[in-house]
């Protein structure tokens, strides 16, 4: 048998080498590099740019000659030159051809060169984020770890899913919900029908922007076997991404917590593997965080026993403790701080979770429910087993959503799977407060700008 390799010969448009390769080239090269400028020095006789392309936290400098005009501050700009190396040991291009592409209005640009800013003016300029040095620096990372998620569910052979975006149900049942109609009158009332709300003729029904996509992704799981997705969702932050996961032929709850346990500290140590610098650069006090966790087993305890850690601590707490109400984020975070170590809760009420989690063999008032709880957020993953007893689901499963009991009549099998809050995971990755400050463009209520 012969293989014969077909080369095709592309042409590269790129001819500018990314900052984040230039190490990569021999020094005495010729190198061509864009971007913007971070900071500016000026002699006697040369002027040093600090020169940064957002494809890395370091900044490259770059010297010209007098003669140029000075450049102004964030403007970009293009240089080509000789790659050099100080006696420092730091790389420079001496620069031959030097110009600049556009020129930045200083009066009126919100940030200045080595001045730092508060998470809360900076944010008042959502779309110039990228321009400042530690934001830049969560997206890369936020790129790393969306990546590392993939990566991680593919070599564990999950097909990844695209679940809808519309739908006619509400999942979770908290009815925190958008309705979504066309904004075009004349269109709803030409698609009118008789005994149909004017507000639901486009689909003849309402219809929602989707919370969870774990309905539609369980049906996928009967016959594609283990599905993920990641999913942009519309609630909490008013919109923010949830990656969810749904494994078949699984009936037990200490399955599901091994599993999550070991997609978080597989894709905690790649990302760190991949740009710790730029980690440390989108925390606050721009130093390391603390990732003794992921050398510590996660223990497991039951609610009632997390309701007992809790009433046994009430003086520790501002907020009181009541088993009915479930545990809020003081409370998630006490016990997270009591066991010095992220924690999975098991064994939830039955009022306290989805009508789909599968009701407990040993308490019939719980189901095989857990919550995975960490340090700085609190929840992190909400996940179980879900209900594959087709009589008892039908007790309590909704008429708009028949279609999810009958895959338990044909041929279904028991699964388990769980969300985890994208942005919740940066969180806890960088120790950023605010999760308002680890995506692009944050919506939250009063507020949905550019």
């Amino acid at each position: 048998m012969q293989f014969v390799r077909q080369s095709l010969c592309v042409r590269s448009y790129s001819s500018y080498t990314k900052i984040r390769d230039i190490s990569e080239v021999l020094i005495g090269s010729t190198v061509e590099i864009k971007g913007w400028i971070k900071a500016q020095r000026f002699m006697k006789e040369r002027s040093f740019i600090d020169v940064n392309d957002g494809s890395t936290k370091q900044n490259l400098q770059v010297v010209i000659e007098k003669e140029h005009k000075k450049p102004g501050h964030a403007s970009s700009v293009y240089a080509k030159g000789i790659l050099t190396q100080t006696p420092k040991g730091q790389l420079e291009v001496i620069a031959d051809d030097f110009q600049v592409i556009n020129k930045c209005d200083i009066d009126n640009f919100p940030f200045l060169a080595r001045k730092t800013y508060p998470p809360d003016y900076i944010r008042e300029h959502l779309h110039l984020r990228p321009r400042v040095s530690s934001f830049a620096s969560m997206l890369r990372v936020r790129h790393h770890a969306a990546a590392s998620f993939h990566n991680y569910f593919n070599r564990n052979g999950y097909i990844q899913i695209h679940t809808p975006i519309l739908t006619s149900n509400d999942c979770e049942g908290a009815g925190e919900i958008f309705t979504v109609k066309p904004n075009n009158e004349a269109l709803l009332k030409q698609m009118a029908k008789e005994n149909v709300p004017i507000d639901e003729a486009f689909f003849d029904r309402k219809v929602f922007l989707s919370v969870s996509g774990q309905l539609h992704l369980e049906s996928m799981c009967h016959g594609l076997g283990d599905v993920s997705e990641n999913q942009k969702s519309p609630i909490h932050l008013a919109e923010f991404y949830m990656i969810e996961a749904e494994k078949c032929f699984v009936d037990s709850i200490e399955g599901l917590a091994s599993d999550i346990e070991d997609m978080m500290k597989t894709v905690t140590r790649d990302v760190l593997n991949q740009c710790e610098m730029d980690v440390v650069n989108a925390s606050p006090d721009r130093k390391r965080g603390d990732y003794s966790w992921l050398d510590k087993p996660f223990p497991t305890i039951t609610y009632a026993e997390a309701i007992d850690v809790l009433n046994r601590n009430v003086d520790k707490l501002k907020s009181p403790v009541r088993f009915e109400e479930g545990i809020n984020k003081e409370q998630e975070l006490f016990l997270v701080s009591h066991v010095e170590a992220p924690i999975f809760v098991v064994d939830w009420p039955k009022s306290l979770k989805p009508f789909y989690m599968k009701q407990n063999q040993h308490n019939p008032q719980n189901v095989d429910a857990l919550d995975f709880l960490t340090p700085s957020v609190g929840e992190l993953v909400g996940g179980g087993v879900r209900e594959s007893d087709y009589d008892r689901l039908s007790e309590n499963i909704m008429d708009e959503i028949k279609w999810y009991l009958e895959l338990r009549g044909f041929g279904g099998v028991p699964t388990a799977g769980f969300g985890l809050g994208f942005e919740r995971y940066l969180q806890l990755l960088l120790s950023i407060h605010n999760i308002k400050d680890v995506i692009p463009f944050p919506r939250w209520a009063h507020n949905c700008q550019t």
